[in-house]
């Protein structure tokens, strides 16, 4: 990988979560719940368990690795990492204010795990209390790695919220002690995790702490993949002679995107989490090596993932076997499995390219990722979650098939595999960070979201504040003000999202010609006062979304989309059999605002057509002529909030007459 710096190659920064506070009508209500209701639940679930679930018993582990209690290990692998998703969402949550009674809890937490380390640094609850004697003998299967990069995450939001180093410090300590036993240098392993995570961790825990070997080390886990001879072979030879045969099935390399050196992978293969948890570390090292030939990796990577496995919802990873990319179109709808951590995983790698490169497209996947594929993995209230979020569900058929758990018709309140929950959380708590960038010298001002809040930068030398309004998504409407202590000539830089086919802008009240946008984006170079005033204005038809003829699942039917949102048809609206339910080529739909249905959405209403089924058909399976059809309403929700009312059918391509 190269280490020379390109001139011209200025990545884009993007605006710190403490310097962003999000006032929005649609996302503080969802920030709120996540800090007053999802944190002590979770909580809940990880220490005590939730009633009705299936028990967690992270905590406890971690007491029995630190000493404090006696028992066995319970629980996945990985269980560690879902605590360090938690610790990581309240980090962020103390970010946007501080909360003695949150922080005191989150401090016992670090204070168990510096307990639980050991004295060489390392810490694993699962090694310590369950397999003390195998430490890095199993990292093709059982996360070693995975967990220290989660709880490297945690430590490093939990230092820029509070200041407080201790678990930064217990991180670094870990970070020290694996990278004496991995590298290039005799008598370390040249290997890797097979769930790509430490990679991106590394880099972050480079970035807040500025230890370079954390970067250096995450630039070899991630050039020595797929390298031959193959590590995961030499490993399972070492386990062998040590355990004996594992009994384990040995996946095929492609699973852990292990199968070629990283600049030599084209397509998205294998476990999808996995996948762009890796794409987005590529992205990180790209941007701080300058380098190239890992750009176009990504590049090529991004190409294959979004223009021939992503659905239209933004999930990935179309396949409950393996939890993993398939062939090129490959997209069922009744047997998507489109896991909520790969959407959210998605997001992150989209976020990463964007910063790289500056287009749109990114933003507009990072986009519709967001509002589809990870917000339909929370219910509303925030007290039960999608694993995998299926695009049509038959719940009268679920007791006869082999896949049960993809077509789950409501969400549950938690998982022996919980990775989702906390994934889910810190997601919409860390929103803030997603919104805006600056570039070019820090003279640009890139705004990707349109998402009410504040964002307070320095551009030019000069101290600038953004506030932004909008009623976004469900209208197109947008206004930013800015406020500057002193004129400064900036470049303001508005994404004009790819589905919007006509929009205005207009400073101080006067319609503005910005030109072609560059790369999507709209942008304002003027001298700015402090008081200057830009509106938005985005028209947002209802449109009727058309998949790529190879996609054999949606032959004959089309989607509905607003703006950045997906439609879907609940049985509860408009009966059952929505397969058989059709609409025209053509149809018109109203959009109503209901504040009272499913926390206020905007609902699509039309007609459409079903079968009428006399009576003198029962028992008549098959027949010469067609059933008559006659007119019927439709009535479409937000994807997001399906599964949030009485269960039944649900489904997102609908038959097109």
């Amino acid at each position: 990988m190269s280490t020379t710096e390109h001139t011209n190659f200025k990545p884009l920064k993007a605006i710190p979560l403490r310097q962003v506070t999000i006032q929005d009508p649609f996302w503080s209500a969802r920030e709120r719940n996540v800090i007053g209701t999802v944190i002590p639940y979770q909580w809940d679930a990880l220490n005590d368990g939730i009633p009705g679930a299936e028990p967690s018993h992270t905590i406890e582990n971690f007491r029995i690795a630190a000493g404090d209690a006696e028992g066995d290990y319970y629980g996945m692998v990985f269980q560690d990492s879902d605590l360090g998703k938690w610790l990581e969402t309240v980090g962020f949550a103390l970010s946007k204010e501080r909360n003695p009674e949150l922080e005191k809890l989150a401090d016992d937490v670090i204070d168990l795990l510096g307990r639980a380390q050991q004295p060489d640094g390392y810490l694993n609850s699962y090694y310590t209390v369950k397999a003390p004697g195998e430490r890095w003998t199993n990292l093709r299967d059982n996360h070693e790695l995975y967990c220290a990069g989660h709880l490297m995450e945690a430590a490093v939001a939990y230092y820029e919220a509070t200041g407080k180093r201790k678990f930064l410090d217990i991180m670094c300590r870990y970070a020290d002690y694996i990278g004496t036993v991995f590298g290039a240098e005799a008598g370390q392993k040249r290997g890797y995790d097979g769930h790509p995570e430490v990679e991106l961790a590394l880099v972050k825990l480079y970035q807040a702490s500025g230890n370079r070997s954390y970067l250096e080390l995450s630039k070899f886990f991630v050039e020595e993949r797929g390298q031959q001879p193959h590590f995961f072979d030499a490993e399972i030879r070492e386990r062998e002679a040590l355990q004996g045969a594992s009994g384990k099935k040995k996946r095929t390399y492609d699973y852990f995107q292990a199968h070629l050196p990283v600049k030599e992978q084209t397509t998205a293969e294998g476990h999808s989490v996995r996948a762009v948890y890796l794409y987005s570390a590529m992205a990180d090292l790209a941007v701080e090596y300058g380098d190239d030939g890992l750009k176009e990796a990504c590049r090529t990577l991004w190409n294959d993932t979004v223009g021939r496995k992503m659905y239209v919802t933004g999930g990935i990873g179309s396949s409950a076997y393996e939890e993993r990319f398939t062939v090129p179109y490959d997209l069922p709808n009744d047997r998507a499995y489109t896991e909520t951590c790969a959407a959210i995983g998605l997001m992150f790698w989209a976020q990463r390219m964007l910063q790289m490169e500056k287009d749109r497209k990114y933003a507009d996947v990072m986009e519709l990722a967001l509002y589809n594929g990870v917000l339909s993995g929370i219910s509303l209230d925030g007290k039960s979650y999608f694993y995998v979020n299926p695009l049509e569900v038959w719940p009268d058929t679920a007791n006869f098939r082999n896949d049960m758990h993809t077509v789950k018709v409501t969400r549950q309140p938690w998982f022996g595999c919980a990775c989702c929950p906390p994934n889910i959380a810190r997601l919409i708590a860390s929103l803030g960070q997603y919104v805006y960038s600056a570039g070019e010298d820090e003279r640009e001002l890139y705004v990707h979201l349109y998402v009410g809040s504040k964002a307070g930068v320095e551009l030019a030398g000069v101290p600038v504040q953004l506030t932004q309004q909008t009623n976004y998504p469900w209208d197109g409407q947008a206004e930013l003000q800015l406020s500057l202590q002193q004129p400064a000539d900036l470049t303001v830089c508005l994404r004009i999202p790819g589905w919007c086919r006509k929009w205005t802008v207009s400073v101080n009240g006067a319609e503005t010609d910005a030109g072609e946008p560059v790369n999507g984006y709209a942008k304002l170079t003027r001298t700015w006062q402090d008081g200057d005033r830009i509106e938005l204005s985005f028209d947002m038809p209802v449109e009727l979304m058309h998949s790529h003829p190879n996609v054999r699942s949606n032959a004959g039917k089309v989607a509905l989309q607003r703006g950045p949102i997906v439609y879907c048809l609940e049985e509860i609206d408009n009966g059952a059999n929505l397969q058989d339910l059709a609409i025209a080529s053509d149809a018109q739909f109203d959009v109503n605002y209901d504040a009272g249905l499913l926390g206020g959405v905007a609902v699509l209403t039309g007609v459409g057509s079903r079968s009428v089924i006399p009576a003198k058909a029962e028992g008549i399976l098959y027949g010469t002529r067609p059933f008559e059809r006659a007119a019927a309403p439709v009535k479409a929700i937000p994807y997001f909030a399906w599964s949030n009312r009485e269960p039944g059918e649900m489904t997102v391509w609908i038959r097109s007459s």
